[in-house]
């Protein structure tokens, strides 16, 4: 039967209407492409951080051997080309046939998401890893991987070419001991760098022996002719403390409280706390389940806390020791502690999914610490006695604090009449697309107020420098007409009251001079920043403004270099106009002199650029470069602070001593 027109056009356009998705659009991705397809699901991104998280899957793994006690020595070497092993002496992975996949059992783990034996509560009962995709996805970003396995006096070995098998399971000789070695070559199609850096391997690597006072890690890097660092601790949660608190004066010696209790579910939770108080007036608390750091704590943490306050007012109450009252604030000043839980089912949760919620695990570490600390406290009286003078001395600065307190607090920042009047604000009230620039000095303030976008950038001039708020008491810090202004205009208000989601702004960005004041301002910014406003960070809302450095010009054309490398580059390129590629003479690169018709100038301060520029470079989304401020390992964070702002100078001239080579701009 013939169609009409009309019915054929339609049908047409039906037809039309599917053109591009039919049965054929569905793609299934066969074993480990969707790791490859989108490997910041898996590894949180693909610069430096996530290249590096590939060294932290495989060492957990390792890691995991320990915890079930059959590891004791792990080495990671950082190859000369690159490359990356970790090598264990642990059981090594089973290489006989799955009984499911009837393949081999290594392939089966290198190349499977979901597959391991951390599942299977006989195998380990405890685990760092919980979700299984760990070392298989390592092997799909790598370009090249070679597992090696000795284990049942045999040594076993596969090759793998991103994420895919390139040899059978091959046994390759005989051994007398057991262990697996991972060989990796980051694939370079996928990563940005595939450049390891040797500090922030060390980092994870020292924290990682800390909390794992039985097995010793060593890193090697073969890039750097004998460099060997080894990482034992036997001292374990006490040598971590004394890392921490190198910087500062401690006032009693580390309590070590340990224990395990099997909650409702029958799982057994292990409970291994240390702390000490020392003379700062800052709280120092790490806290980690299965060797994860869970930077916004959690139950665990909820029940120590609650148990230190009880159990020492009780304390201080029935020996008649303090005549005012005191409240958990007041125990947290000088507080250092870290508090380490194995947990067989760790239920996670918050922003960065690295909160323990797990109800049963609170009432274990308050049980464990209200009773070991009770008797601690009675057979040490002058300890004790310590520990509650210092809680007496914070809670009469709090209540000396109190009037500026109240006064920060009573300030409503959402009202416009509260804000402070240097604050230039911005039209939006979304705070998810506003920004707000901390500039450095008046001059350069009224510069970044003429250059804004008003819509949605906010200006806050700093005059001079803010308090050194690492060692301030509360009411000091208050008492800081700069610091109440920051705390004004951001709205989060501060102490016990500070909520980082109340933040009127998006972005909180902090924008000085590329000199040595300017570089001072921003660290003593910092320091308030993560002593007193922490969750800001985690939160993704600090930034660093990147001002360039140098402004070139040859005939109408200006372009602006961020540092000496990019200052090079760009003269080369303007060289090439003129068919010339030779380097530029070092007495050519000087602050305004021409070099080819090529003029270099030199920005000494913020307040040198105008409106424009100031805008074009620093300020426009389009075109400036912002650094997030990110915390990737917050026992590292909390020293590099310490030893920079804290009481002691002798780490603070070793730091510098230590680091001096490495200056390249110093002003005079």
């Amino acid at each position: 039967m013939a169609k009409s027109k009309e019915a054929q056009t339609e049908e047409t356009a039906i037809v039309s209407g599917n053109a591009g998705y039919t049965e054929d659009s569905i793609k299934v991705l066969e074993g480990l492409e969707a790791v490859r397809k989108r490997p910041a699901m898996y590894i949180g991104d693909i610069g430096d951080r996530g290249l590096h998280h590939l060294i932290q899957e495989v060492v957990d793994n390792s890691i995991d051997e320990a915890l079930a006690g059959y590891c004791t020595n792990i080495i990671v070497t950082i190859h000369a080309d690159g490359s990356c092993s970790v090598e264990d002496d642990g059981r090594g992975i089973p290489t006989g046939p799955h009984p499911v996949k009837k393949i081999s059992t290594l392939e089966v783990v290198m190349c499977t998401l979901h597959a391991g034996g951390k599942f299977d509560k006989s195998s380990y009962k405890v685990s760092g890893g919980l979700h299984g995709v760990g070392v298989s996805c390592v092997n799909a970003l790598s370009s090249t991987c070679v597992v090696t396995v000795q284990r049942e006096g045999k040594k076993f070995e596969q090759r793998y070419a991103c994420g895919d098998p390139v040899t059978p399971v091959t046994e390759i000789g005989k051994s007398s001991v057991t262990g697996t070695r991972v060989w990796f070559v980051p694939d370079d199609t996928i990563f940005k760098t595939i450049v390891f850096r040797t500090e922030r391997v060390a980092e994870r690597l020292r924290e990682l022996a800390f909390l794992n006072p039985d097995i010793v890690i060593t890193l090697i890097d073969e890039r750097e002719e004998g460099f060997k660092e080894v990482f034992a601790y036997p001292g374990g949660l006490v040598d971590f403390i004394r890392h921490i608190d190198s910087s500062v004066t401690s006032l009693i010696e580390p309590t070590v409280i340990k224990g395990s209790s099997a909650g409702d579910s029958g799982a057994e939770t292990i409970v291994d706390i240390c702390f000490e108080y020392n003379s700062s007036y800052s709280e120092t608390l790490l806290s980690y389940v299965n060797n994860i750091n869970t930077i916004e704590g959690g139950t665990h943490v909820s029940g120590f806390r609650s148990a230190l306050t009880r159990t020492i007012n009780q304390y201080a109450t029935s020996n008649n020791l303090a005549k005012v009252a005191l409240t958990g604030e007041d125990f947290r000043e000088g507080l250092t502690a870290i508090i380490s839980v194995k947990v067989a089912e760790p239920q996670f949760e918050g922003q960065t999914k690295t909160k323990l919620g797990n109800g049963e695990v609170e009432g274990i570490v308050r049980s464990i610490v209200n009773e070991q600390l009770a008797i601690y406290l009675d057979a040490n009286p002058k300890v004790a006695r310590k520990m509650v003078e210092k809680a007496v001395l914070a809670a009469e600065a709090r209540m000396a604090a109190k009037k500026s307190r109240e006064l920060v607090r009573r300030q409503n920042a959402l009202d416009s009449m509260a804000l402070p009047g240097k604050l230039a604000d911005c039209s939006l009230r979304t705070a998810e697309d506003t920004e707000l620039f901390m500039v450095e000095g008046d001059s350069a303030g009224g510069t970044a107020k003429q250059g804004r976008d008003r819509r949605f950038q906010a200006i806050l001039p700093l005059r001079g420098k803010i308090l050194n708020t690492h060692r301030a008491r509360i009411h000091k810090i208050l008492e800081n007409e700069e610091v109440r202004t920051i705390i004004t205009a951001i709205g989060s208000n501060f102490g016990e009251e500070f909520d980082a989601s109340k933040s009127r702004y998006g972005k909180i960005i902090l924008m000085a001079d590329a000199d040595v004041d300017g570089s001072h301002i921003r660290t003593l910014l910092l320091t308030f920043f993560f002593l007193h406003m922490r969750e800001l960070i985690y939160q993704g809302k600090l930034y660093i403004a990147q001002p360039p450095l140098y402004k070139l010009k040859k005939g109408k054309k200006e372009v602006y270099a961020f540092n000496d490398q990019e200052r090079d580059e760009i003269i080369k390129s303007m060289r090439k106009d003129k068919n010339q590629t030779d380097d530029v003479p070092a007495e050519e690169v000087q602050e305004n002199v021409s070099a080819d018709g090529i003029v270099i100038s030199r920005f000494k301060g913020l307040g040198e650029m105008n409106a424009e520029q100031l805008w074009e470079t620093t300020m426009n989304p389009e075109t400036r470069t912002l650094l997030q401020v990110t915390i990737e390992n917050a026992a590292d964070a909390i020293q590099v602070f310490e030893t920079l702002m804290g009481e002691k100078v002798e780490p603070r001239r070793e730091f510098i001593e230590r680091n001096a080579m490495f200056v390249k701009n110093l002003d005079v």
